[in-house]
């Protein structure tokens, strides 16, 4: 009986081992497009990503589906914001039965603006949710360490870059203040030396009173703001009234993102952008 070579024997046991990892990617869960992205740009090829809260959905209210449960009580992450964004996280991780399943908080240790979970829209704090998102996925999958480091190390010097892109553009800005409809911008305001002077509507679902409309519109004649800005997500509503009655410009943002063009993250910061210049600048 022939022997076989050490070396073909040593050949044939990796490629068994690769095929038996072939489809083993590890599960990762996600709430919002852009932790989608970020998951996507550390993990690679070694995830398979889910994303809960679809594009175009408002993730204050919505609610999880069938299907994402299923997936969920299979994954061994599940990457959140926090500061409450996720209404549904505590009953949905309960209802998945899943003790594998690790919650990765990635706003935890971000200073937050009054319980605000917008934090992605500062890319500074994104970086701080993108090596969370690396540190949890080491975590995780051990075996993929060195890509993983590698990975967000590219990818954070990338938003570092964009970072410095907007910093650039906006210190050329001839106007700083805007009211929002929805308070979305607090963040990226606080980094880049812009005032959210006020929001039209604080709270999901809880439309303004008269005497804060009549506020607003009395303050933005009063300081001359150019831009109301409006999301994709909600209605413009009462904004385009009040928008009506003092000229200010409706500048529809995405803080999202996740449809066509606006996938990934960078674009849709660089989008966002574009929209606020053509109003401020």
């Amino acid at each position: 009986m022939a022997v076989m070579p050490m070396r073909t024997l040593m050949a044939l046991l990796l490629l068994m081992t690769g095929l038996a990892t072939v489809g083993a990617e590890l599960r990762v869960a996600v709430s919002i497009p852009p932790l989608l992205d970020f998951v996507r740009q550390v993990g690679g090829d070694r995830v398979e990503a889910e994303l809960l809260v679809p594009p175009g959905a408002d993730p204050h209210t919505y609610e999880i589906r069938p299907a994402q449960m299923r997936f969920l009580a299979q994954a061994r992450l599940l990457v959140v914001v926090g500061l409450g964004l996720e209404w549904w996280l505590e009953d949905v991780v309960s209802a998945a039965g899943n003790p594998e399943l690790e919650v990765v908080m990635t706003s935890k240790g971000i200073a937050a603006i009054d319980g605000d979970p917008h934090i992605w829209l500062d890319p500074l704090n994104a970086v701080l949710q993108v090596a969370a998102i690396r540190d949890a996925l080491i975590r995780a999958d051990p075996a993929g360490r060195l890509t993983y480091e590698i990975n967000a190390a590219r990818y954070i010097s990338r938003i570092l870059a964009l970072h410095e892109e907007i910093e650039e553009k906006i210190s050329s800005w001839t106007h700083r203040e805007f009211v929002a409809l929805h308070g979305a911008w607090a963040y990226f305001a606080r980094r880049y030396g812009l005032k959210q002077l006020a929001v039209i509507v604080p709270y999901p679902g809880r439309e303004p009173s008269a005497r804060e409309v009549a506020r607003i519109t009395a303050l933005i004649r009063e300081r001359g703001i150019p831009a109301i800005f409006v999301e994709v997500q909600h209605p413009p509503g009462v904004a385009e009234l009040i928008a009506a009655e003092t000229g200010a410009a409706l500048v529809t943002l995405d803080p999202l993102g996740g449809v066509p063009g606006l996938e990934d993250y960078l674009s849709l910061m660089r989008y966002n952008l574009e929209r606020m210049e053509k109003a401020l600048g």
